[in-house]
């Protein structure tokens, strides 16, 4: 019998970070963080990557563990997050992914694995080309023809997945449609219990968002971007692409004022916590916990463990 494994998900600012501690100490886990910005050295604000305080001794991964430089997939930290809860479990211990990032999530608990297509390469640069030269229409008339099902799907709005199925099927004459239906068909590589956190109401969620940001901002975040900056990381890095980060730029170079960026922080964290919804509420296996007007973690605990021993795990 697969050994089961715990995630934790929900929007930004949910207490995502504080519960994966509590249930670490309680079932003898070690936590793997699966938040796309967490994984950069040097952005420990603009992330709100956990202190060592936060921690409480219990081992956290894949936390800081990228140059800022680099470019990070979804399979890519797959690949390196597997053999971490493997090792884990190895070792007779809990591994409890803690993160909102639904795809990267996805992508360990899955373990199928991803379309073929060299992302990146010569196929993607000319389609890239085409698109600063033609638009989205031609690229998206070509899926149609290629993949349907994907054109229908994508929103043409959505322009990096639509260069994808395109390069997926250019590159190995396979649909990323096909592909997608041939991975949904088979078992999950782990044996997942899921646990999510979100507000009963929103405007909750976006006060606690507002107070999230002006709490970075304290501490430093400004100067978290000049350094990122000052170490040679170029402007358009992937990193300085996240929230936080790219609305200060602006403000490092003249082009706002630190009120207008802080302001634009706040509602590009309350539309991006929006979307993380979006992605999650489409798995049926995650058992939701509601916060009311404030987050009751012993409340939270005490569900959560509820919800593990339904599932065997104790």
């Amino acid at each position: 019998m697969q050994e089961k494994i715990i995630c934790v998900v929900g929007p930004t600012a949910c207490g995502k970070t504080r519960l994966g501690v509590l249930l670490a100490k309680k079932y003898d886990g070690e936590v793997v963080s699966a938040d796309s910005m967490q994984i950069y050295k040097g952005m420990t604000i603009g992330t709100a990557a956990p202190t060592e305080d936060e921690m409480e001794g219990v081992p956290h991964h894949m936390i800081a563990v990228a140059d800022p430089a680099e470019q990070w997939s979804a399979a890519r930290y797959a690949q390196a997050a597997i053999p971490i809860v493997e090792d884990i479990l190895a070792r007779g211990k809990r591994p409890i992914l803690v993160g909102g990032t639904g795809l990267w999530l996805d992508a360990v608990v899955k373990g199928h694995g991803f379309a073929g297509g060299c992302a990146g390469g010569a196929v993607r640069k000319e389609l890239q080309d085409r698109l600063a030269r033609e638009g989205i229409g031609e690229l998206l008339e070509e899926l149609r023809q290629a993949d349907p099902e994907a054109a229908e799907r994508l929103h043409p709005a959505d322009t990096k997945r639509i260069l994808r199925a395109l390069e997926v099927y250019r590159e190995t004459g396979k649909t990323i449609s096909a592909h997608n239906a041939e991975t949904a068909a088979l078992p999950p590589r782990y044996d997942a219990v899921w646990i999510g956190l979100q507000f009963r109401d929103r405007a909750d969620m976006k006060a606690l968002i507002d107070r999230r940001v002006d709490k970075m901002v304290e501490a430093g975040l400004l100067d978290e971007v000049r350094s990122l900056l000052q170490s040679g990381l170029p402007r358009d890095a992937t990193a300085l692409q996240a929230i936080g980060y790219k609305e200060l730029l602006r403000v490092l170079d003249g082009t706002a004022t630190e009120a207008e960026a802080i302001a634009e922080v706040k509602l590009r964290s309350r539309q991006y916590a929006k979307r993380q919804l979006t992605w999650l509420r489409r798995n049926p296996d995650i058992r939701w916990i509601w916060w009311e007007k404030e987050r009751d973690f012993a409340r939270a605990l005490q569900i959560s463990t509820e919800i593990l021993a339904a599932a065997g795990v104790s």
